[in-house]
């Protein structure tokens, strides 16, 4: 069986000219990266032609079992444009660190990918590298000012804003720098942050506009003065420089599938820290190029679909017109409790134990944001013909469908049937809604993602979340959308709460503002921003030859 990386360094590329003509760019819209990459003009965007329908993909709660969301999102776009629909792929940029560390590239994988998957997935045309210098500027010159004199009065024990790299790097979480005194700076406790947890990547994902990203740049909250006042990027004259780091970056990238459907890549936020998207001015431009645009959100229903709809559509203004649930057997048998190494073993009893959790991530597509729903199950060779009847069964009772994809094995072919009835549904009338007004308090808000999209009976506060959000109220920041981190293997906080849990309230220990992103970060359970890498991790695999043939590469 030939691997992902096999796959696609024996696939035949097209030059990115033509796929951009494809997509109906003209050389004047594109800049060159080299011969297979692009970077797109934003004022695609703005062209007046009518929009086309949005359609998410997200998945069920994941288990180490895979599901397979990227992979079917870029099949399910090529199965539009084997049935005649002209169409477009949306996703988000891998980070080095899960590339690096245990879950591998982002890329999609078998006969579903978006390529040169190589360079997608390391160093790509260099937005991550951008991002984390802007953020390390910004870091620079909020230490700096202290040193200099601190004008502002900013207490270096209330600093909020940290350094970023684009790696697992436990030893990085808590630092003291500074250290030596006089010139070599001011001692203090700092720390480390991934740089798709970055408050700049959420503000790049979420800009509009060159002038939209300097204004939000310009409102970052880095830290409060003695007085609690909260000290921003414009304070410190940073937020100009930082958009001549971020001015190429903002510009979404345009690339290919296996099978030469455009593909814009852009932005990489994870799910469970950040709102887990692709960018708006990606999604933007997808829109006026495709009658169709194929995006996806990252993990789980809860976390990545429920941050798509609440953060990015409200600020934006998009209006999806159906969601795609991707979900498999395997996985399901875990969440029913089977061990990952029986899976192969047809069992209907531990399948019926986890379906419970796909029939809840429909149900909030359904009554929580109003959206028609198909569930594509992600076909494995040991899946029996009972287990998916099962599984089939079960959907209809929600008035579902489910349909088989093969498009790890197949590519656009294996999802055709998924693409007919994702057609379907977009002509299909709905009433898209948020879950909740985003003028409520920040407690109703966050009541109401526990309650109606976890399922949960409601929430517990630190005494310092309680402060902190009394605190952030009192500043104006009340008005704003909530991001909750919390880990994605859970509908609740705990991990090992698999399935549909019930009967579990969610713990909220800290509340911060990500002001120039646009909304406020409720942190629960555990939940780090900047992981460590497993005992094995992927980076001992991959090497490169004389000729410059990487391998390993997931």
């Amino acid at each position: 069986m030939k691997t992902d990386i096999q796959i696609a360094q024996e696939a035949e590329l097209l030059p990115v000219r033509d796929i951009a003509r494809i997509a109906g760019l003209t050389e004047e819209d594109i800049e060159y990266y080299g011969r297979y990459k692009a970077k797109i003009d934003l004022s695609v965007m703005g062209r007046p032609q009518k929009e086309g329908k949005l359609v998410l993909v997200t998945a069920i709660t994941p288990t180490p079992a895979g599901e397979g969301k990227t992979t079917t999102t870029i099949g399910l776009a090529d199965g539009m444009r084997r049935i005649g629909k002209r169409a477009v792929v949306a996703l988000r940029e891998p980070s080095l660190g899960p590339v690096f560390g245990v879950k591998g590239g982002a890329a999609g994988g078998g006969y579903a990918q978006v390529v040169p998957m190589e360079e997608i997935n390391l160093h790509f045309t260099g937005d991550f590298h951008a991002i984390g210098a802007a953020n390390n500027l910004l870091a620079a010159m909020l230490d700096n000012h202290i040193f200099q004199g601190n004008a502002l009065g900013i207490d270096p024990e209330r600093i909020t804003w940290k350094r970023c790299v684009d790696m697992n790097d436990r030893q990085l979480r808590y630092v003291e720098d500074g250290l030596g005194g006089g010139k070599n700076g001011v001692p203090r406790k700092d720390g480390f942050n991934i740089t798709v947890a970055s408050e700049i990547m959420a503000v790049l994902c979420l800009a509009t506009s060159l002038s939209d990203l300097r204004a939000r740049l310009a409102r970052i909250v880095v830290g409060y003065t003695r007085e609690d006042k909260p000290v921003t990027a414009g304070d410190l004259k940073a937020a100009g420089a930082m958009c001549a780091l971020l001015k190429d970056a903002l510009k979404p990238n345009l690339v290919q599938t296996l099978e030469h459907t455009p593909a814009i890549v852009h932005g990489g936020p994870f799910a469970n820290i950040a709102h887990g998207c692709n960018s708006v001015v990606a999604t933007r431009t997808a829109l006026k190029l495709g009658d169709y645009v194929i995006t996806e959100a990252g993990f789980g229903a809860d976390l990545g679909a429920e941050k798509f709809f609440d953060i990015k559509c409200r600020i934006a203004g998009l209006v999806p017109s159906a969601a795609v649930v991707v979900a498999t057997v395997r996985a399901l048998k875990m969440h029913g409790g089977l061990p990952k190494t029986e899976l192969s073993q047809e069992n209907l009893q531990a399948l019926q134990a986890g379906l419970p959790n796909l029939l809840r991530h429909v149900s909030n597509m359904k009554d929580v944001y109003g959206l028609p729903v198909v569930v594509a199950v992600n076909r494995f060779p040991g899946d029996t013909e009972a287990e998916l009847a099962l599984v089939m069964r079960e959907c209809e009772k929600l008035g579902v469908r489910a349909v088989l994809s093969t498009v790890w094995a197949e590519g656009g072919k294996g999802g055709e049937a998924l693409a007919r009835e994702v057609v379907r549904l977009c002509e299909t009338p709905s009433s898209f809604r948020f879950c909740y007004d985003e003028r409520m308090p920040v407690k109703q808000k966050i009541a109401a993602v526990v309650t109606e999209v976890y399922g949960g009976d409601g929430v517990v506060y630190t005494p310092e979340a309680d402060a902190q959000i009394a605190r952030l109220e009192a500043l104006g920041f009340g008005g704003l959308p909530v991001c909750m981190a919390k880990t994605q293997y859970s509908f609740s906080d705990n991990a090992k709460k698999l399935g549909a849990p019930t009967g579990f309230t969610v713990t909220v220990k800290n509340v911060t503002v990500s002001a120039g992103a646009g909304f406020v970060v409720a942190l629960t359970g555990d939940i780090l921003t900047m992981p460590g890498l497993p005992p094995v991790p992927a980076a001992e695999k991959i090497d490169v030859d004389a000729d410059g043939k990487i391998c390993g590469l997931f």
